[in-house]
C-alpha cells in the first residue's frame, strides 16, 4: 500500500468523560477520524472545546471512556499499560507548546536523551542526535543551552526530539502558541514537510488562523463534537 494513501491513525466514536454523575463532563464526544500518512492536519476550537483531550487520546495517553483507538490497525485503546509505552516509543513523536526542554543540557544533549530512551546508545545516539538537529536547521547552535536559544530555535530542538526514533505519527499542541508570527509560519513550514516530504502524519492543535493555508485539512471542534 502506497505511504501517501496508509491509514496511520483512527478513531472510532471516542469520547472521554472526565468525572462521574451530574458533574460528569464528557470533553470529546463521539468521534470518528481515519488520518493517513503525508497529510498535515490542523485542529481547532475555542479554549475547553477538548482539542487537547483529543490529541491526547490519539498519543495514547488518556483512553476513550467509550469507543476505539487503533495506530496501524492495532486497537491500542484495549492495550495493558504495560505495553502503551512501546507504542508511544516506536510509532507517536510529541511537540508541546512550552517546548519542555531540560534546561541544564543542550540542544544536542536534549535530542540525545530522547533517543537513549528509544534505545540508541553512545556514539550513535550523539551522531543521530546531530543528524537531526541539522534537519531542522540547528547546525551552528546544537551546543547551546536552552537559555541562549531564541524561542523559534527552542522549537526546533523540541521538533528534533519529536523526530527521535523515526515516528510515523508527529503530534503538535499549540506548537506555534509562544512564537512571533513569522517563527511560528517557520516552524509550521517544517512541519509541513515533514508529512509531505517524509511521509509523516503531523496533526496539530492550534489557533493560530494565519497559517491554516498551510494544513492540508482543517478540523473544528467545539463542546467535544468534530466537524470538518
Amino acid at each position: 500500500m502506497p505511504v501517501a494513501t496508509q491509514t496511520v491513525l483512527r478513531l472510532d466514536r471516542a469520547s472521554k468523560t472526565y468525572g462521574e454523575g451530574e458533574s460528569a463532563v464528557e470533553a470529546v464526544r463521539d468521534v470518528s477520524l481515519d488520518l493517513e500518512a503525508g497529510k498535515f492536519i490542523f485542529l481547532m476550537g475555542p479554549s475547553g472545546s477538548g482539542k487537547t483531550t483529543l490529541l491526547m487520546l490519539m498519543g495514547c495517553l488518556l483512553r476513550p471512556t467509550s469507543g476505539s483507538v487503533y495506530v496501524f490497525n492495532e486497537e491500542v485503546s484495549s492495550l495493558d499499560e504495560a505495553r502503551l509505552p512501546r507504542v508511544r516509543r516506536d510509532r507517536i513523536g510529541f511537540i508541546f507548546q512550552g517546548f519542555n526542554l531540560f534546561p541544564a543540557l543542550t540542544a544536542l544533549e536534549n535530542v540525545e536523551v530522547t533517543l537513549n530512551l528509544k534505545g540508541y546508545r553512545g556514539g550513535e545516539a550523539r551522531e543521530e542526535a546531530r543528524k537531526l538537529l541539522t534537519h531542522v536547521g540547528l547546525e551552528r547552535r546544537m551546543d547551546h543551552l536552552p537559555e541562549d536559544l531564541s524561542g523559534g530555535e527552542k522549537q526546533r530542538v523540541a521538533v528534533a526530539r519529536a523526530l527521535a526514533g523515526n515516528p510515523s505519527i508527529i503530534l503538535a499542541d499549540e506548537p506555534t502558541g509562544m512564537l512571533d508570527s513569522r517563527t511560528g509560519r517557520l516552524i509550521t513550514e517544517i512541519l509541513r514537510d515533514l508529512a509531505h516530504e517524509e511521509g509523516r502524519l503531523v496533526f496539530m492543535v492550534s489557533h493560530d488562523p494565519r497559517i491554516t493555508a498551510l494544513a492540508d485539512q482543517i478540523l473544528q471542534i467545539e463542546d467535544g463534537h468534530l466537524r470538518d
